[in-house]
């Protein structure tokens, strides 16, 4: 019986200088991730944030640790009423940014992305965070994405990345600047995520 979870090995690939691909890193901890997403959007419900330029983000978003972000103008936001990172999500960081050669990574900070039918994340840059020596560790669950990975110019071209559920990028060094951002989501039931891509970003942003 095929294992719409778990059907194949990990492996990786190069995506630019600093930026690896970890083809079904976490497939066998969906359930526990997945679980503990559930877990922070009952504390801290998933909500549309607006741009400074006033728009509303298609992507839904929550989080936990340190700090959460509240909009690229504004930064992070330190407050003590966010959820601690589970160490669950701390080991899983830790250990995919060890994987792509990033040994001394301790995130603070994760921030959820939902994405439903038709969601995207225009190109930007994760620049926001004090130390940008560290890299960013991105999770996917759920639905299929294409993720666009450019330059350190927004009008560089971009690379077309097809992630799906399980895969792991991790990006710093030359390319922890780059810019990135999702196509819109086509439709689709996942298994464990129903209607729904999730997307989980660790950082060092304090």
């Amino acid at each position: 019986m095929l294992d719409f979870f778990h059907d194949e090995e990990p492996w990786q690939e190069a995506l630019a200088p600093g930026a690896l691909i970890l083809r079904r890193f976490v497939q066998q901890d969906d359930l526990v991730l997945y679980q503990e997403i559930n877990r922070i959007a009952m504390q801290h419900p998933f909500i549309h944030r607006v741009t400074p330029g006033g728009f509303t983000m298609s992507a839904a978003m929550t989080g936990c640790g340190a700090a959460q972000w509240v909009s690229a103008r504004d930064g992070y936001l330190n407050t003590r009423e966010t959820i601690a990172l589970n160490q669950t999500f701390l080991d899983l960081a830790k250990r995919a940014a060890a994987t792509a050669g990033y040994a001394d990574f301790i995130p603070d900070s994760c921030l959820i992305n939902r994405y439903a039918v038709d969601s995207k994340m225009t190109l930007h840059q994760d620049k926001n965070e004090r130390d940008l020596t560290q890299p960013i560790v991105s999770i996917s669950l759920g639905l299929p994405a294409i993720f666009l990975f450019g330059g350190l110019m927004r009008s560089d071209k971009t690379a077309k990345v097809l992630l799906e559920h399980g895969d792991v990028v991790v990006w710093g060094g030359a390319s922890r600047l780059c810019f990135h951002g999702i196509l819109p989501i086509k439709a689709g039931i996942h298994p464990l995520t129903g209607p729904y891509r999730f997307n989980l970003t660790f950082r060092q942003a304090l």
